[in-house]
Protein backbone atom coordinates (compact mmCIF):
# COMPACT_ATOMS: atom_id res chain seq x y z
CA UNK A 1 0.00 0.00 0.00
CA UNK A 2 1.60 3.47 -0.64
CA UNK A 3 -1.53 6.08 0.19
CA UNK A 4 -1.25 9.67 0.11
CA UNK A 5 -4.01 11.97 2.31
CA UNK A 6 -3.77 15.53 1.48
CA UNK A 7 -4.50 16.91 5.40
CA UNK A 8 -3.73 20.39 4.16
CA UNK A 9 -3.99 22.09 0.63
CA UNK A 10 -4.32 25.53 1.28
CA UNK A 11 -1.78 28.49 0.55
CA UNK A 12 0.06 30.82 3.40
CA UNK A 13 -3.45 31.82 4.50
CA UNK A 14 -5.99 29.46 5.89
CA UNK A 15 -9.51 29.86 4.56
CA UNK A 16 -12.67 27.96 5.65
CA UNK A 17 -12.11 25.45 2.99
CA UNK A 18 -8.25 24.72 3.13
CA UNK A 19 -5.75 24.35 5.64
CA UNK A 20 -2.72 25.21 5.77
CA UNK A 21 0.07 22.17 4.10
CA UNK A 22 0.31 18.70 5.60
CA UNK A 23 0.93 15.77 3.91
CA UNK A 24 0.42 11.64 5.11
CA UNK A 25 1.91 9.21 3.23
CA UNK A 26 0.99 6.16 4.42
CA UNK A 27 3.33 3.43 3.34
CA UNK A 28 2.32 -0.63 4.45
CA UNK A 29 1.74 0.96 7.67
CA UNK A 30 4.63 2.91 8.24
CA UNK A 31 3.11 7.21 8.44
CA UNK A 32 5.22 9.95 7.16
CA UNK A 33 4.00 13.10 7.91
CA UNK A 34 5.28 16.15 5.19
CA UNK A 35 4.58 19.40 6.80
CA UNK A 36 2.19 20.20 9.59
CA UNK A 37 0.17 23.14 9.48
CA UNK A 38 -2.05 24.45 11.89
CA UNK A 39 -4.62 22.25 12.30
CA UNK A 40 -3.41 19.10 10.79
CA UNK A 41 -4.08 16.61 13.72
CA UNK A 42 -7.43 17.54 13.25
CA UNK A 43 -7.90 16.89 9.84
CA UNK A 44 -5.66 13.13 10.65
CA UNK A 45 -8.96 12.80 13.33
CA UNK A 46 -11.01 13.46 9.89
CA UNK A 47 -9.36 11.63 7.91
CA UNK A 48 -9.20 8.38 10.59
CA UNK A 49 -5.40 7.74 9.48
CA UNK A 50 -4.36 7.07 13.18
CA UNK A 51 -1.78 9.35 14.80
CA UNK A 52 1.55 7.38 14.71
CA UNK A 53 3.32 9.02 13.08
CA UNK A 54 7.11 7.63 12.57
CA UNK A 55 8.53 10.86 10.83
CA UNK A 56 7.90 14.43 9.91
CA UNK A 57 9.36 15.98 7.41
CA UNK A 58 9.36 19.78 7.01
CA UNK A 59 9.77 21.46 3.92
CA UNK A 60 10.56 24.99 5.41
CA UNK A 61 10.26 26.74 8.60
CA UNK A 62 7.46 29.55 7.61
CA UNK A 63 4.59 29.35 9.89
CA UNK A 64 2.08 27.96 7.80
CA UNK A 65 4.09 24.52 7.43
CA UNK A 66 5.06 23.77 10.84
CA UNK A 67 2.89 25.42 13.22
CA UNK A 68 0.61 22.25 13.51
CA UNK A 69 3.35 19.99 15.27
CA UNK A 70 3.52 21.46 19.20
CA UNK A 71 -0.24 20.03 19.65
CA UNK A 72 0.53 17.19 17.33
CA UNK A 73 3.38 16.03 19.80
CA UNK A 74 1.27 16.78 22.94
CA UNK A 75 -1.41 14.80 21.50
CA UNK A 76 0.41 12.36 20.83
CA UNK A 77 2.33 12.18 24.71
CA UNK A 78 -1.14 12.50 25.55
CA UNK A 79 -2.17 9.63 24.10
CA UNK A 80 0.34 7.82 25.88
CA UNK A 81 3.50 7.35 22.82
CA UNK A 82 6.81 6.21 24.25
CA UNK A 83 8.27 5.24 20.76
CA UNK A 84 10.64 7.90 19.56
CA UNK A 85 9.60 10.29 16.68
CA UNK A 86 12.08 11.69 14.16
CA UNK A 87 11.96 15.29 12.71
CA UNK A 88 13.72 15.83 9.36
CA UNK A 89 14.28 19.47 7.93
CA UNK A 90 16.26 21.67 6.36
CA UNK A 91 18.95 24.32 8.31
CA UNK A 92 17.22 25.41 11.48
CA UNK A 93 15.56 21.87 12.34
CA UNK A 94 17.84 21.26 15.76
CA UNK A 95 16.79 24.80 17.16
CA UNK A 96 13.19 24.21 16.09
CA UNK A 97 13.35 20.64 18.10
CA UNK A 98 15.20 22.27 20.73
CA UNK A 99 12.50 25.25 21.62
CA UNK A 100 9.25 22.54 20.77
CA UNK A 101 10.23 20.30 23.60
CA UNK A 102 10.83 23.60 26.28
CA UNK A 103 7.24 24.77 24.81
CA UNK A 104 4.73 24.55 27.64
CA UNK A 105 4.29 23.27 30.97
CA UNK A 106 4.44 19.14 29.69
CA UNK A 107 7.10 16.52 29.87
CA UNK A 108 6.78 14.49 26.78
CA UNK A 109 6.77 11.04 26.79
CA UNK A 110 8.76 10.57 24.16
CA UNK A 111 12.40 11.35 22.19
CA UNK A 112 12.29 14.00 19.41
CA UNK A 113 15.30 13.09 16.99
CA UNK A 114 16.57 16.07 15.23
CA UNK A 115 17.85 15.66 11.65
CA UNK A 116 18.90 18.53 9.53
CA UNK A 117 19.44 18.22 6.18
CA UNK A 118 21.12 19.39 2.78
CA UNK A 119 20.77 19.05 -1.28
CA UNK A 120 21.17 15.46 -2.24
CA UNK A 121 20.73 13.44 1.10
CA UNK A 122 19.44 9.98 1.43
CA UNK A 123 17.62 8.22 4.45
CA UNK A 124 17.55 4.66 3.64
CA UNK A 125 14.52 2.75 4.74
CA UNK A 126 16.04 -0.69 3.21
CA UNK A 127 12.93 -0.98 0.60
CA UNK A 128 12.45 2.50 0.01
CA UNK A 129 14.53 6.00 0.37
CA UNK A 130 13.38 9.26 1.01
CA UNK A 131 16.53 11.93 -0.58
CA UNK A 132 16.57 15.56 -0.14
CA UNK A 133 15.84 18.32 -2.91
CA UNK A 134 17.17 21.84 -3.06
CA UNK A 135 14.09 23.96 -4.02
CA UNK A 136 13.85 27.57 -4.76
CA UNK A 137 12.03 29.88 -2.27
CA UNK A 138 13.82 32.23 -0.61
CA UNK A 139 15.34 30.39 2.61
CA UNK A 140 16.17 26.94 3.95
CA UNK A 141 13.82 24.95 2.15
CA UNK A 142 13.92 21.08 1.00
CA UNK A 143 11.57 19.14 -1.39
CA UNK A 144 11.71 15.24 -1.05
CA UNK A 145 11.50 12.33 -3.24
CA UNK A 146 10.01 8.80 -1.57
CA UNK A 147 11.43 6.38 -3.96
CA UNK A 148 11.23 2.12 -3.79
CA UNK A 149 13.93 -0.06 -4.96
CA UNK A 150 13.29 -2.29 -7.89
CA UNK A 151 11.61 -5.53 -7.18
CA UNK A 152 12.43 -8.97 -8.46
CA UNK A 153 10.95 -9.95 -12.17
CA UNK A 154 8.06 -12.23 -12.08
CA UNK A 155 8.92 -16.03 -11.89
CA UNK A 156 7.96 -17.51 -14.99
CA UNK A 157 6.68 -20.79 -13.61
CA UNK A 158 5.61 -22.20 -17.02
CA UNK A 159 9.02 -22.13 -18.14
CA UNK A 160 11.01 -23.27 -15.07
CA UNK A 161 8.65 -26.74 -15.14
CA UNK A 162 9.37 -26.75 -18.83
CA UNK A 163 13.05 -26.87 -18.31
CA UNK A 164 12.36 -29.52 -15.83
CA UNK A 165 12.38 -28.07 -12.52
CA UNK A 166 9.89 -29.94 -9.75
CA UNK A 167 7.74 -27.71 -8.39
CA UNK A 168 9.12 -26.90 -4.65
CA UNK A 169 12.19 -25.84 -2.65
CA UNK A 170 14.58 -25.33 -6.47
CA UNK A 171 11.44 -22.66 -6.96
CA UNK A 172 12.73 -20.92 -4.36
CA UNK A 173 16.05 -21.09 -4.56
CA UNK A 174 15.61 -19.45 -7.92
CA UNK A 175 13.46 -16.81 -6.58
CA UNK A 176 16.14 -16.38 -4.26
CA UNK A 177 19.06 -15.55 -6.99
CA UNK A 178 20.20 -19.34 -6.45
CA UNK A 179 21.23 -21.52 -9.53
CA UNK A 180 19.87 -24.71 -9.41
CA UNK A 181 21.08 -28.24 -11.12
CA UNK A 182 18.52 -30.22 -12.53
CA UNK A 183 20.03 -33.31 -14.84
CA UNK A 184 23.41 -31.89 -15.03
CA UNK A 185 21.99 -28.92 -16.47
CA UNK A 186 22.71 -25.69 -14.40
CA UNK A 187 19.52 -23.18 -14.54
CA UNK A 188 20.32 -19.41 -14.59
CA UNK A 189 17.80 -17.48 -12.34
CA UNK A 190 17.95 -14.81 -15.31
CA UNK A 191 16.29 -17.76 -17.44
CA UNK A 192 13.32 -18.20 -15.03
CA UNK A 193 12.97 -14.31 -13.61
CA UNK A 194 12.19 -11.34 -15.99
CA UNK A 195 13.42 -8.19 -15.59
CA UNK A 196 13.48 -6.22 -12.33
CA UNK A 197 10.51 -3.98 -11.84
CA UNK A 198 10.78 -0.39 -11.05
CA UNK A 199 9.52 0.41 -7.45
CA UNK A 200 7.00 3.84 -7.13
CA UNK A 201 8.29 7.34 -6.67
CA UNK A 202 6.45 10.50 -5.13
CA UNK A 203 8.66 13.69 -5.19
CA UNK A 204 6.78 16.47 -3.02
CA UNK A 205 7.93 20.42 -3.50
CA UNK A 206 7.16 22.12 -0.84
CA UNK A 207 6.72 26.03 -1.39
CA UNK A 208 9.08 26.80 -4.67
CA UNK A 209 9.40 28.06 -8.19
CA UNK A 210 10.00 25.68 -10.71
CA UNK A 211 13.61 24.45 -11.06
CA UNK A 212 16.21 22.35 -12.44
CA UNK A 213 16.38 19.72 -9.12
CA UNK A 214 13.37 19.23 -8.67
CA UNK A 215 12.77 19.07 -12.62
CA UNK A 216 15.36 16.10 -12.97
CA UNK A 217 14.26 14.21 -9.58
CA UNK A 218 10.67 13.94 -10.53
CA UNK A 219 11.40 11.79 -14.07
CA UNK A 220 9.18 9.47 -13.96
CA UNK A 221 7.73 9.96 -11.03
CA UNK A 222 4.31 8.28 -10.33
CA UNK A 223 3.12 11.20 -8.46
CA UNK A 224 4.41 14.77 -8.66
CA UNK A 225 2.74 16.99 -6.00
CA UNK A 226 3.75 20.47 -7.16
CA UNK A 227 3.25 24.07 -5.26
CA UNK A 228 0.57 25.65 -7.56
CA UNK A 229 -0.46 28.53 -5.79
CA UNK A 230 -1.36 30.70 -8.63
CA UNK A 231 -2.74 31.27 -11.83
CA UNK A 232 -0.54 32.21 -14.79
CA UNK A 233 -1.64 35.53 -14.91
CA UNK A 234 -0.20 35.99 -11.86
CA UNK A 235 3.44 34.87 -13.00
CA UNK A 236 4.95 38.43 -12.10
CA UNK A 237 3.80 37.81 -8.30
CA UNK A 238 4.78 34.20 -8.02
CA UNK A 239 8.66 35.04 -9.15
CA UNK A 240 8.31 37.62 -6.34
CA UNK A 241 6.81 35.69 -3.93
CA UNK A 242 9.26 32.08 -5.13
CA UNK A 243 6.08 30.36 -5.74
CA UNK A 244 4.65 28.60 -8.97
CA UNK A 245 1.83 28.70 -11.19
CA UNK A 246 -0.17 26.14 -12.22
CA UNK A 247 0.98 26.55 -15.62
CA UNK A 248 4.98 25.81 -14.75
CA UNK A 249 4.07 23.50 -12.28
CA UNK A 250 2.21 21.57 -15.34
CA UNK A 251 5.35 22.48 -17.75
CA UNK A 252 8.21 21.25 -15.17
CA UNK A 253 5.94 17.70 -14.92
CA UNK A 254 5.26 17.52 -18.73
CA UNK A 255 9.26 17.64 -19.46
CA UNK A 256 9.95 14.97 -16.64
CA UNK A 257 7.14 12.68 -17.80
CA UNK A 258 5.35 12.48 -14.58
CA UNK A 259 2.60 10.10 -14.92
CA UNK A 260 -0.08 12.53 -12.71
CA UNK A 261 0.64 15.70 -11.23
CA UNK A 262 -1.05 17.28 -8.23
CA UNK A 263 -1.19 20.87 -7.54
CA UNK A 264 -0.96 22.03 -3.79
CA UNK A 265 -0.71 25.19 -1.70
CA UNK A 266 -3.52 26.84 -3.05
CA UNK A 267 -4.23 30.64 -2.83
CA UNK A 268 -6.78 31.93 -1.14
CA UNK A 269 -7.68 33.88 -4.17
CA UNK A 270 -9.28 30.90 -5.86
CA UNK A 271 -11.76 30.36 -2.80
CA UNK A 272 -14.67 30.26 -4.71
CA UNK A 273 -13.46 28.46 -7.94
CA UNK A 274 -9.89 26.86 -8.59
CA UNK A 275 -11.17 26.67 -12.57
CA UNK A 276 -8.21 29.31 -13.24
CA UNK A 277 -5.93 27.08 -11.98
CA UNK A 278 -6.95 24.01 -13.63
CA UNK A 279 -7.28 25.39 -16.96
CA UNK A 280 -3.44 26.81 -17.07
CA UNK A 281 -2.27 23.53 -16.13
CA UNK A 282 -4.38 21.18 -18.18
CA UNK A 283 -3.33 23.83 -21.78
CA UNK A 284 -0.03 22.09 -20.53
CA UNK A 285 -0.61 18.80 -19.49
CA UNK A 286 -3.37 16.73 -19.29
CA UNK A 287 -2.76 13.99 -16.01
CA UNK A 288 -3.39 16.93 -13.58
CA UNK A 289 -5.56 17.23 -10.45
CA UNK A 290 -5.83 20.05 -8.18
CA UNK A 291 -5.55 19.16 -4.19
CA UNK A 292 -8.38 19.01 -2.21
CA UNK A 293 -8.21 18.52 1.42
CA UNK A 294 -8.70 14.64 2.79
CA UNK A 295 -8.77 13.68 -0.82
CA UNK A 296 -6.86 10.43 -1.01
CA UNK A 297 -4.62 8.76 -3.70
CA UNK A 298 -3.02 5.21 -3.90
CA UNK A 299 -0.21 4.80 -5.87
CA UNK A 300 -0.49 1.07 -7.22
CA UNK A 301 2.37 -1.38 -8.09
CA UNK A 302 2.85 -1.31 -12.25
CA UNK A 303 4.32 -4.61 -13.86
Amino acid sequence: MLRITFLGTGGTLPTPNRNPSAILINREGELLLFDCGEGTQQQMMRAKTGMKINSIFITHFHADHFLGIPGLIQTMSFNGRTEPLDIYGPEWTKQFVNLLVQLGYYKLGFVINAHELKDGDVIDKGTYSIGAIATDHGIPSLGYAIEEKSRTGRFNREKAIKLGVPVGPLFSKLQNGEPVIINGRTILPSEIIGKSRPGRKIVYTGDTRPCESIEKVSTRADLLIHDGTLADELKDWAIETKHSTAGEAALLAKRAKVKQLILTHISSRYSESTEPLLHDAKTVLETVKIAEELMEIEILLSD
